[in-house]
């Protein structure tokens, strides 16, 4: 008998279920009493697979509980379902299509469930995240502080960003808490922050936001960060290669140590520099030496040994 997959799609208020190989389709409310319900249906087909598709965090109740009761639950890509359902013609969408079409998606490439971070690690995630959000907030205001011309504005401008330096001070301290709590978090920042280049933010936010890091090959990890290129070529025509996809933040933080890096890093910086004079572009360089940071990274995770410039 074929495996019971199912195929969940989510939104803000409902979450639409199909089943597979039965074909059963379907729905209840996104919230506790709902998904109680959603796992005592599962419970009798006992599935090998609970596929989500990934929708701005509303998953994340359903995804925690599933995971909860015992229940095998994946996220999944909604860009690569997308994909998916092009390649098979689906044109039209509806909730309850695109259940069954992250179903058959599952089926199709073989997804594997994985444990779900547990409440400190999404707590520290929410914490990495709010601190991007205000020195995003931070930057702006400095920007509009510089190009303000009457003093009533500016001093709005200055009493704004006090709040937010205080605000950003506040959440490092409970950064720092959630570190020193965690012996296995604060080994981690430790190596991490072994590599010259890689201070407190960038290690924090691959501690929350890159749990793998270490138990991936070279090519893996890169891939999941969307660091490795795709190749592009037809016949004898050529393309430039690109990155695409992948975890934005977490590749932008590794992109501002590799400026970081290529300046102070005496391993990175040699291999930047070679890029260059070798004429690849400079982006195109520093694309690659923050790939090759990741690839460090990984090794001193995996291995346990903080980083040795001999």
């Amino acid at each position: 008998m074929d495996a019971v997959v199912v195929g969940i799609d989510v939104s803000k208020d409902r979450l639409d279920v199909h089943v597979l190989p039965i074909g059963a389709a379907f729905f209840v409310s996104n919230d506790t009493a709902g998904i109680e319900d959603l796992i005592s249906r599962l419970a009798e087909l006992a599935p090998a697979l609970v596929a989500l598709e990934a929708t701005g965090g509303f998953e994340t109740l359903a995804a925690v509980q599933l995971g909860a009761a015992g229940l095998p639950a994946a996220i999944v890509n909604p860009a690569q379902v997308r994909s998916f359902a092009d390649g098979l013609g689906r044109r039209a969408k509806t909730d309850a299509i695109d259940a069954a079409v992250i179903a058959r998606f599952a089926v199709a490439t073989g997804i594997e469930a994985k444990p779900l971070p547990g409440e400190q690690t999404r707590f520290l995630a929410d914490l990495v995240a709010r601190r991007r959000q205000i020195m995003t907030m931070i930057v702006a205001e400095e920007a509009r502080l510089k190009r303000a011309l009457n003093r009533p504005l500016k001093k709005s401008i200055a009493r704004l960003l006090a709040a937010l330096r205080r605000e950003l001070a506040s959440i490092d301290a409970d950064l720092d808490a959630q570190i020193r709590n965690s012996p296995a978090w604060r080994i981690k920042e430790d190596l991490l922050s072994s590599v010259p280049g890689v201070g407190k933010a960038i290690s924090r936010t691959l501690i929350a936001e890159l749990p793998e890091l270490g138990s991936l090959d070279r090519r893996q990890i890169a891939a999941l960060v969307g660091l490795a290129p795709f190749t592009r070529q037809s016949g004898k025509w050529r393309g430039n290669s690109f990155i695409a996809g992948g975890r934005a933040s977490v590749r932008t933080a590794l992109f501002m140590g590799a400026l970081v890096a290529s300046r102070h890093n005496p391993v990175l910086k040699a291999f930047r520099d070679k890029l260059v004079a070798n004429g690849k572009p400079k982006m195109v360089a520093i694309i690659a030496t923050a790939r090759k940071l990741l690839v460090i990274l990984n090794a001193i995770i995996r291995d346990q040994k903080p980083w040795q410039t001999a």
